[in-house]
């Protein structure tokens, strides 16, 4: 079973993906590993979103494949279900980090203020989301909380663009980012696939402090 370490260390970038119908999974999945983007978070907003994940495990047997927008135990049920690989949450509740720790799966959860963030520490979560990321201090915030919440990696996600990303990136406490620039829903309808390729790999080629 995959760590979060093994995770966070495929990419810089993790796509947030938004299904919404399922005939869009295949090509979008396809630029997006073409572009070198392996690690597709798949959020589950849509009626879709797990049908999307079981296509993606059975389709892209390299590429890690995971649920985001999990939101209680029903849903971490859900996506172990469907074949996801680890889950992302926008926030944590005690009776999900309790479902998670039952079945050991993959979890990046998410916090917003240093309280949240060192309660999540007590419980062994020490690579944790950001979110919303830019609403909630941006690259400011994080740089103020590397001293003092040394040991906490972070994922930021959440407001996130090709204009910032490389802000987020050059700080020591952040392992990798999450955005959703490569796969808005601009492009995804209109079949931007050679497009969303291209961002992709730019996105991949993004360099990290460490």
């Amino acid at each position: 079973m995959l760590k979060v370490e093994d995770i966070i260390a495929r990419s810089p970038v993790i796509p947030v993906i938004t299904i919404e119908k399922i005939d869009d999974c295949l090509p979008l999945a396809t630029a997006l590993v073409n572009g070198g983007l392996t690690v597709l978070e798949l959020t589950l907003r849509t009626p879709v979103a797990l049908d999307a994940i079981r296509l993606l495990r059975k389709k892209f047997p390299t590429a890690i494949v995971g649920a985001g927008t999990v939101m209680d135990a029903t849903q971490l049920q859900q996506a172990i279900d469907a074949g996801a690989q680890f889950i992302v949450s926008p926030g944590t509740t005690d009776s999900l980090v309790r479902a998670v720790a039952a079945c050991g799966l993959a979890y990046l959860p998410g916090a917003a203020t240093p309280s949240e963030m060192m309660r999540l520490a007590e419980h062994g979560f020490t690579v944790q989301k950001f979110f919303p990321a830019e609403a909630a201090g941006g690259v400011d915030m994080l740089r103020s909380l590397a001293a003092p919440l040394s040991k906490i990696r972070f994922c930021p996600t959440g407001g996130l663009t090709p204009d910032n990303a490389m802000h987020y990136l050059s700080l020591p406490n952040v392992a990798c980012i999450g955005g959703s620039w490569m796969v808005s829903k601009k492009l995804v309808d209109g079949h931007q696939w050679n497009e969303i390729e291209r961002l992709a790999h730019l996105a991949a080629a993004l360099p990290r402090s460490h």
